[in-house]
């Protein structure tokens, strides 16, 4: 191979690695700058958490409710219990079970304004044996008050089959709801809570509610792999065609010098 070519296959291979570098950190760099995103939403989060509880009347007269996300509300008002679903395969503390959906009518003191509000009441278990058997959940039917945090709509699962219909659902809309029971449903949900400031909540159903998971470490390990990757790519370069020709050259050069003495 001729000292042309040699040269030619080094400046190759050096341009492919320089672009492997560059691609290769780029994207680390992109990956540490969601996490940053992340970091800034996860803190946007905490913030609304932490400011003081809403009543009906902030709901009811706010043209974007979705300023109120992940914001706690109290209302009282009533249990829409013949439109109660449960909503299948979902887990809680690593258990299957239903999350329990019922419609919630409060209304705002001062202008007499009634809204309904899909409530996320909690999780139970359902029975394996029999998988249509419902379980038993207190129905009350009296004025009551309830704590929760706003939220989106539950998440979607992987359907099977069509659109679901009937009591035990895989997912739900707020739009299909709301047309479905032709009930003016508010485009949010309440995940209900326990009030430690009231009587203890005698449902039986579990409210351990997941906090917003924005897989912020899922974006460090992604910067993490790159950047290996990167440095990877700088040392294969370095060792195969810097180092080791040279320890070839000397390697052979040594050899030639005790070959002619």
């Amino acid at each position: 191979m001729t000292l042309k070519t040699l040269n030619i296959r080094f400046w190759l291979v050096a341009i492919a690695a320089i672009l492997g570098v560059a691609v290769t950190m780029r994207l680390g760099f992109w990956q540490l700058s969601r996490a940053h995103e992340k970091l800034d939403l996860q803190t946007a989060i905490q913030k609304q958490a932490s400011m003081p509880v809403l009543d009906a009347n902030a709901i009811v007269l706010t043209k974007n409710i979705a300023i109120y996300l992940h914001r706690t509300a109290k209302l009282t008002g009533h249990w829409q219990h013949e439109y109660t679903l449960f909503l299948d395969n979902r887990q809680m503390n690593g258990k299957p079970g239903f999350f329990v959906l019922t419609p919630f009518v409060f209304e705002e003191k001062t202008g007499g304004i009634k809204r309904t509000a899909l409530v996320q009441r909690g999780w139970v278990a359902r029975d394996f044996l029999d998988r249509q058997k419902l379980p038993q959940i207190k129905e009350d039917v009296s004025e009551v008050t309830i704590l929760g945090r706003i939220a989106p709509a539950p998440s979607k699962l992987y359907e099977f089959k069509g659109a679901d219909v009937g009591i035990i659902r895989q997912n739900v809309t707020i739009e299909d709801l709301s047309l479905e029971f032709k009930i003016d449903l508010l485009n949010m949900t309440l995940l209900q809570i326990d009030d430690v400031n009231s009587v203890t909540i005698s449902d039986g159903l579990l409210r351990h509610w997941l906090q917003p998971n924005l897989g912020v470490e899922k974006h460090y390990g992604y910067m993490f792999q790159w950047w290996a990757l990167s440095t990877l790519i700088a040392l294969l370069f370095i060792w195969f065609q810097i180092i080791r020709p040279r320890m070839h050259t000397k390697v052979k050069v040594t050899h030639e010098q005790r070959k002619n003495e």
